[in-house]
């Protein structure tokens, strides 16, 4: 089976022999080969995710027969595959993602589809909505796949009443079948799942007011069970029942960072009982359970050795024969068999890209399936790391680093490239977007400045209402660290970067053109006002209000729309034009400022581009297009 499964495997892959001094573009730039390896159930097939030529596949290898078969292709423009995931041995459920449009407001709805993995059959929706039904933006929240029912699913729809999900058992047999389990209740937006496949838990929002609501199974009501008012203090996040129903996985506060509680519900206190924390950072991942004892056994944490933290102390002592078989590198066991003998093995490091391999437990075998990035090699990649620098006011800021690659031109030129969000944070491994640059001969940084998640409540909330403020004296103060610890010139410096990172960078642009000699906005925001105002016509209005402030003279100041004028480097602006998270006129709008005070400035509108660089010619086009600016600008090939 071993050599069958390498050659099925391998057909998917291609042969590349590069000669030239720098790799070309699209050795960084193409779309992952393969992603989202999963196994089904009982481990004799395996799907995947594959790009080709610019579409997206979704394909089957046969792992006891041999041979592989494509059941889905898209060309990322009338949809793109989101995810997907087994629900039974014989079917997958796929979700994608549609662009729509409404009143002249732009947005993504998502489906929910199947497919049998015969190879004969059409992909069809899980559900048909009813006359009279309501049919909701989102069709994709399954809330369980139920084992002991393979061909039934638990989802969360709001076909009653539009913003109040109830449950539905679905019948993946007929799109029309359903089964009403938990009819919808006033403002809860979501629902939770015990591992006896009961709905136990309702998360609720009453405008910036967050709650739970608890299922008593022996009272047979509801309770309240904990509330806050959205950023203004540490959160409650539940993440899972273990295999007792009493038992609840919470994240919350603990000294400062977020940490793992259990809580038993039996307890009318609700005591936090502590499972892990680390007193550095956020634990910000989710659960990971045993296909076997149906308990919680880890969970995910961006910190730790190959992201993960076991509980128990066969999966660790697993994983610990895995690291030493593949020392100094990231292993991931991202897909398990039911019988968890089989898996799927993601590895990769800070100068490997990533591979995937096919594991057997009984056989104690492991066999190579395929790279992710077939043209890059170690000898290729710098890798990133930690260091840390102080902000102007003393704050301590993370950041990493690349640095040029080995036989790279000697540009002494750096980039900063603040990542979007805000409220998320960079992590280390490879990151195809960096190693371009070090590729290029850039000394690339990359600040987890205020705002950033990851690091405590306090040093998070720094983002709220405070767009153009500390977080953006957070970047010239990396662009200092840079100048003062690596082999850089000074007036060789560029920013960078896509959405809130696209915003930071023509911030800059408008207030630090004494460090920056140029700025490169990807799908930024230029203007906070519109912002808000267009948040109206969402059901989540309130919530934006409090996350951006309603001072609109505040946000006028900070919206680097209204401040072309003072504007003297060189600015580049790439956007989609179908962007449906930063609509595509912040960087019209943003241009057509630009043009009208004679400013250097370049536009790019990406074809039906989205907010994610998923069309693959769009991320190529991107990538040369910043290229081509920063050589132009600093330096460089």
């Amino acid at each position: 089976m071993k050599t069958k499964f390498a050659h099925i495997l391998l057909l998917i892959s291609i042969s590349f022999s590069v000669t030239a001094e720098l790799l070309p573009v699209n050795a960084f730039g193409s779309l992952p080969m393969a992603k989202q390896l999963k196994l089904s159930p009982d481990g004799n097939n395996l799907a995947f995710i594959r790009e080709h030529k610019g579409q997206t596949l979704i394909g089957i290898a046969d792992l006891v027969k041999g041979g592989n078969k494509y059941l889905v292709r898209t060309d990322n423009i009338k949809f793109k595959i989101g995810w997907y995931r087994w629900a039974n041995n014989d079917t997958l459920l796929i979700s994608p993602d549609y662009p729509s449009k409404q009143y002249n407001v732009k947005f993504t709805e998502t489906r929910l589809m199947k497919i049998k993995i015969d190879g004969k059959s059409k992909i069809e929706p899980v559900l048909i909505p009813k006359k009279r039904e309501h049919i909701s933006q989102f069709q994709n929240n399954i809330l369980d796949i139920l084992p002991d029912e393979p061909n039934h699913i638990l989802m969360a729809l709001d076909l009653r009443a539009p913003n109040r999900p109830a449950v539905y058992k679905i019948d993946l047999n007929s799109s029309r079948i359903r089964e009403l389990v938990q009819r919808e209740k006033s403002n809860i937006k979501n629902w939770l799942v015990d591992r006896q496949h009961r709905v136990r838990l309702g998360f609720g929002r009453d405008e910036t007011k967050i709650f739970y609501r608890l299922y008593d199974v022996d009272k047979e009501n509801w309770r309240n069970i904990w509330e806050y008012e959205i950023f203004d203090a540490p959160d409650i996040t539940p993440l899972g029942f273990g295999v007792d129903p009493n038992e609840l996985y919470i994240r919350a506060d603990h000294q400062g960072h977020y940490a793992l509680f259990k809580v038993d519900l039996n307890d009318p206190k609700l005591t936090k009982e502590l499972v892990y924390s680390d007193p550095n950072y956020d634990i910000e991942g989710s659960l990971i359970y045993s296909r076997k004892t149906n308990d919680v056994i880890g969970i995910y944490h961006g910190e730790a050795n190959d992201s993960k933290i076991f509980f128990s102390k066969s999966h660790a002592k697993f994983q610990a024969a895995l690291n030493q078989a593949i020392p100094d590198s990231y292993n991931n066991i991202s897909s398990l068999s039911a019988d968890e003998n089989k898996y799927i093995l993601f590895n990769s490091s800070d100068t490997v890209p990533g591979a995937y391999y096919l594991g057997n437990k009984k056989d104690q075998s492991l066999d190579f399936v395929m790279d992710q990035y077939p043209l890059l090699t170690d000898k290729n990649l710098s890798g990133k790391y930690k260091v840390s620098y102080k902000a102007r006011d003393g704050v301590e800021i993370e950041a990493y680093v690349t640095s040029p690659h080995e036989g790279a031109p000697q540009t002494k030129a750096a980039i900063v490239i603040p990542h979007g969000g805000p409220m998320v944070r960079n992590y280390g491994g490879f990151d195809w977007f960096s190693e371009f640059f070090a590729s290029r001969g850039y000394t690339v940084i990359e600040p987890n400045f205020r705002g950033s998640s990851g690091y405590g409540f306090e040093f998070e909330m720094a983002a709220i209402a405070s767009w153009g403020g500390k977080m953006q004296d957070d970047l010239a103060d990396a662009a200092n660290y840079v100048i003062d610890n690596y082999t850089v010139d000074k007036n060789k410096l560029c920013i960078l970067g896509g959405s809130y990172g696209g915003y930071a960078a023509l911030m800059a642009a408008v207030k630090q053109q004494d460090i920056f000699q140029c700025a490169a906005s990807f799908a930024g925001v230029s203007d906070l006002e519109s912002i808000v105002i267009g948040a109206r016509k969402f059901g989540n209005y309130d919530v934006v209000k409090k996350q951006f402030g309603t001072d609109f003279d505040k946000l006028e100041k900070n919206s680097p729309v209204n401040f072309a004028e003072s504007i003297d480097i060189p600015v580049l602006l790439i956007h989609g034009e179908d962007d449906r998270v930063v609509d595509v006129a912040h960087s019209r709008n943003m241009y057509d400022e630009l043009q009208d005070e004679d400013k250097e400035v370049e536009y790019i509108e990406l074809a039906n581009g989205n907010h994610h660089l998923e069309i693959e010619a769009n991320r190529l086009k991107t990538l040369s297009s910043m290229e081509k600016f920063l050589h132009q600008h600093l330096g460089g090939k």
